[in-house]
């Protein structure tokens, strides 16, 4: 017998419905009748934080959101300079853009989210999943929703031993297959816990699963081999050059292009390095510059080493007429400063002896 054939979905939703997470964007399990439904606008501005991103790391982002931005009318009247350094820390920048466009589309709509997987997919930036955990954990659409910790779930439940990427479709399938017609938001979220909290990607707590029974990874005796991951490929390494140029207290802050990597964020020069290729090792300014130092960073698809220098010379007059602001090195922290960045000042603030 088949998972298909067990009653997974009611035995997962009991386990939710005593065991579910309390989160700050999340309502909680089994609303009663005439309960206010979950406010779309913080299902999907946390679905969007929460892409390759931990809960933990999301949770004081999130509220800082809510805090300053409690709609999605007041996130689409923010400025992008705003929204972008309140972002920073976060990482895949890609997704602040991505939100502010969604935030100013909805907006325009008088403030009201399409209720359906079609009508969140027109939206800038939503993909199939967000989508579909928006339709339903907010609006309680029947819809599939398949994310990391689901995807371990599934590949487990049914044992399926076609390797990672290939097998999507099918985890897809069989995530379709037990996905119930009422409470597909509870559901959702109760697959999204068990594979936070229970089916772990190492050691996968079976003891405690509430439906182990019908799990054909457990039955191998070798649950924790599911999902198959195909064989790593090795990251390519970039080096490149990062500038401290400082005068009277403040510091020379670039704004990145508006697209491509880190895009839009305000950092220190640098000597053009990119996923493709190694910077040019050019120095913005002529005179002597000093190294303070190399940080180490990764990227999804590279590593990179950047080498910091700090300016010693005098020759502020060049930066004249280039893009860029002087920033009082006193409130760094307030420039929103990508962590890639941030570690590249932290480490300059450390040679010249200031304090961060």
């Amino acid at each position: 017998m088949d998972a298909s054939s067990h009653d997974v979905s009611g035995k997962l939703l009991a386990w939710y419905d005593k065991h579910a997470r309390t989160l700050p964007w999340r309502a909680p399990p089994g609303a009663p009748p005439g309960a206010p439904p979950p406010d779309p606008y913080r299902v999907w501005l946390s679905e969007v934080m929460l892409q390759q991103t931990t809960v933990a790391a999301v949770k004081t982002y999130f509220a800082e959101f809510t805090r300053r931005w409690p709609t999605v009318t007041a996130l689409a009247a923010a400025s992008d300079e705003d929204v972008m350094a309140a972002w920073a820390g976060l990482g895949y920048y890609a997704r602040a853009r991505n939100l502010l466009a969604c935030a100013r589309e909805v907006a325009g709509r008088g403030g009201r989210f399409p209720d359906d997987e079609d009508g969140l997919r027109a939206l800038p930036g939503l993909g199939a999943y967000t989508a579909a955990a928006v339709a339903a954990i907010a609006f309680d659409r029947r819809a599939v929703v398949v994310d990391a910790n689901v995807e371990r779930v599934v590949a487990r439940l049914f044992a399926l031993a076609e390797p990672l990427p290939n097998v999507r479709p099918t985890i897809r399938r069989h995530a379709d297959s037990i996905t119930p017609e009422r409470r597909a938001g509870d559901f959702a979220q109760a697959m999204m816990d068990l594979g936070a909290t229970i089916c772990t990607p190492r050691a996968p707590r079976c003891l405690l699963c509430p439906i182990a029974g019908a799990c054909a990874a457990r039955a191998t005796g070798e649950p924790g081999r599911f999902p198959v991951k195909a064989a790593k490929k090795a990251k390519p390494q970039r080096q490149g050059r990062a500038f401290w140029i400082e005068r009277e207290g403040a510091v020379w802050l670039v704004r990145r292009p508006g697209s491509g990597m880190l895009g839009g964020m305000r950092a220190l020069p640098d000597d053009g390095w990119s996923a493709r290729g190694d910077g040019s090792g050019a120095e913005p300014l002529p005179g002597r510059w000093e190294p303070a130092g190399t940080v180490a960073h990764g990227f999804t698809h590279f590593g990179l080493d950047l080498r910091v220098a700090i300016y010693g010379g005098t020759a502020w007059s060049g930066l004249a007429g280039m893009p860029g602001e002087w920033w009082p090195v006193a409130e760094l922290e307030r420039a929103g400063l990508p962590t890639l960045f941030a570690k590249a000042a932290r480490l300059a603030m450390a040679q010249s002896g200031e304090t961060v």
